[in-house]
């Protein structure tokens, strides 16, 4: 038995889609657990946090006026 340090993420499959896209460019899941939960790296978790949003808001239509 091994024991990991690490934050469980929850999310849905589209996100965890996002998040797996960008572990190949910075290596931070520890565990791809299932569908919804992945095991991350405690210490990348803002970084992860600020990726998403930028990824996130590149996906967010806005009508201009």
């Amino acid at each position: 038995m091994k024991a990991y340090k690490g934050m469980l993420l929850t999310c849905d499959a589209a996100v965890k889609q996002l998040i797996l896209s960008l572990d190949e460019r910075n290596r931070f899941i520890i565990m791809d657990l299932d569908d919804t939960h992945l095991l991350i790296s405690p210490e990348r978790i803002d970084w992860l946090r600020s990726e998403l949003e930028l990824e996130l808001e590149k996906n967010t239509y806005t009508l201009e006026a």
